[in-house]
């Protein structure tokens, strides 16, 4: 698009040609000018009406130059009152759309001819100026209190959905990654890799990373399966579960359909997916796991991160010096979630587990 100069050169130049070509066409003149036949129409027309004047060849503002006519009062009344009375029997709450088919069909305006909105836009403007449509207030965000670093762990599994399906074998989930984060730090504290997620190997999993990184306070995981056992066993937690509480590790299990109870790790999740997976594509297992280990080192040491307790810095500069969790113990008293739960119980809802319930 050129600047003014060069629209206004553009336009000197069409009258120039309008006095020394007089019998040129308006495609001689739209060639000669490299311009549109609209563009010549245009302002052949306008520099005809004032051929001597160099305003004219000046552009014109697209603002009105007068505001437009006031609304009369009794059609301003007649939009409130058909809000407030739907007219014909109308079981609901009439709109902007619906209002204007009313006022159409309204006998009094009809009758002094009284000018009427054309717009949805203007019904909107006098319904709210007379409090019939509710502003939205601010919304104010107070954030959550973190626990301290490495204290309270988000658990999850992600799909690599870019590895193909196996024809002898998966045609789903070929290969997961379980992403554990920690809340505090927004630290991924370890990234399992696995194309066989199951309960056990999920236990395993778990155990690994206790066994490298120590033993949080608190653990949060979604309804998976693989966490809290199917919905038909039998009535105590599932074995993850109870490892937990063998453990002295608070476990928190997110209602049905709540991510936003196990927010940091699906946040991880759809960065992992935008910054790592959509791009690298791994195609097996073996490249999903080297992706996936290259990332954490850039999410925990690179990549600057806008949680709060971040700053705007990577997570491990944030935290350069955590204190070292507690190491998982050699032995475990396998009846420890018995004293940990007694009192309480398991309910078995239709379709999955529904929570633990005091007696």
């Amino acid at each position: 698009m050129g600047t003014d100069a060069e629209w206004f050169a553009d336009r000197t130049h069409l009258r120039t040609l309008l006095q020394t070509h007089p019998t040129w066409t308006i495609t001689d003149l739209a060639d000669a000018r490299k311009r549109s036949v609209s563009w010549v129409k245009k302002w052949r027309k306008r520099i005809r009406v004032a051929l001597a004047d160099d305003q004219v060849l000046h552009s014109r503002s697209r603002a009105r130059i007068q505001p437009p006519p006031k609304l009369d009062q009794r059609v301003i009344d007649r939009i409130v009152e058909i809000r407030d009375h739907p007219p014909e029997h109308l079981q609901r709450t009439p709109g902007p759309k619906a209002i204007l088919y009313y006022l159409e069909r309204d006998p009094l305006l009809q009758e002094h001819g009284l000018r009427l909105p054309r717009s949805t836009r203007t019904i909107w403007q006098i319904l709210r100026a007379h409090g019939r449509i509710a502003t939205r207030g601010a919304r104010r965000h107070t954030p959550l209190d973190r626990p301290a670093p490495m204290t309270s762990w988000q658990l999850d599994f992600k799909d690599v959905s870019t590895v193909p399906a196996d024809p002898n074998g998966k045609q789903q989930h070929v290969v997961e990654v379980l992403d554990v984060v920690d809340v505090g730090s927004s630290i991924l504290v370890d990234a399992h890799v696995r194309p066989d997620f199951t309960a056990e190997t999920t236990l395993q999993a778990v155990v690994a990373t206790f066994r490298t990184q120590g033993v949080p306070e608190q653990i949060t995981v979604d309804r998976d399966p693989r966490f809290v056992g199917g919905a038909h066993g039998t009535d105590f937690p599932a074995p993850f579960v109870r490892l937990l509480h063998c453990l002295g590790i608070q476990v928190t299990i997110c209602p049905p359909q709540r991510p936003d109870k196990n927010a940091f790790v699906e946040r991880y999740h759809r960065t992992f997916d935008r910054e790592c997976l959509s791009i690298v594509q791994p195609a097996d297992l073996a490249s999903a796991q080297g992706v996936t280990a290259m990332f954490r080192l850039h999410y925990n040491h690179e990549r600057p991160n806008q949680a709060i307790t971040c700053g705007n810095r990577p997570p491990c500069v944030a935290f350069p010096a955590l204190r070292p969790r507690p190491a998982l113990p050699a032995v475990v008293d396998p009846d420890r979630w018995v004293e940990v739960l007694h009192g309480e119980r398991y309910a078995e809802g239709p379709g999955q587990r529904d929570g633990v319930g005091r007696q």
